[in-house]
């Protein structure tokens, strides 16, 4: 099986905490969770309506379950069940729009899907990665910070792909390399460049294009 197959199988499981690039798993090899109760799945709707808009109104990584559960009108019990800490609501909230970023880089056209240059793609890939991160950048926060990124399943789905690419061009040690190139697009980096120096998103991403490209020459 294709590293591009690879990931679009595990594209619909990948965003759990604890995630790693080497264990990975298809959602058809995991066992389909029971329906929720109607009254569950209400509850989840409010809990995560009120948590995306304290993540939207202060930091981030200020927002407490207490907090949550007040916003939305339910008993802790009933937030704990749900969820075990800020973070994994914040990884709810964001999960669909990063299950639509991976199904356009392995399904889509190039030069983001597949069909392009690898510096291309890792240039087409930054561009769409600072969008994700101008339109949810407290979520991204909430979900994503200091060594909690790292085990998330998004990013584990993030590194396969820039490591495939990485291998693509021949890079010869892509392990060593795949963090480095994820590097610029941590949630923390763009929250200061973007509000901390006011740089704007196409001056970053103009950059994240060319470093792309000078990383993986085309033709090299």
């Amino acid at each position: 099986m294709s590293d591009d197959e690879r990931r679009g199988r595990a594209a619909a499981s990948v965003h759990r905490t604890g995630g790693r690039p080497d264990d990975l798993r298809a959602a058809d090899d995991q066992p389909c969770a029971p329906p929720r109760r109607a009254d569950a799945e209400r509850n989840r709707t409010r809990i995560l309506a009120a948590a995306e808009q304290l993540f939207a109104r202060q930091d981030p990584r200020t927002v407490t379950m207490d907090r949550i559960a007040k916003a939305a009108g339910v008993g802790r019990a009933t937030l704990y069940r749900s969820f075990p800490d800020p973070s994994s609501v914040a990884v709810a909230l964001l999960d669909e729009h990063e299950r639509t970023l991976q199904g356009r880089l392995i399904h889509g056209p190039p030069p983001l899907g597949p069909g392009a240059p690898a510096g291309e793609r890792l240039a087409a890939f930054y561009l769409a990665m600072l969008d994700l991160l101008e339109q949810h950048l407290p979520l991204a926060l909430g979900a994503e910070t200091g060594p909690a990124r790292f085990r998330t399943g998004a990013y584990g789905f993030w590194r396969v792909h820039v490591r495939t690419l990485l291998v693509d061009h021949g890079i010869q040690d892509p392990d060593a390399l795949v963090d480095i190139a994820l590097s610029p697009l941590s949630p923390e980096l763009f929250q200061f460049q973007r509000h901390g120096l006011g740089l704007s998103t196409a001056r970053l991403g103009r950059s994240l294009a060319d470093f792309a490209r000078q990383l993986l020459r085309s033709g090299e």
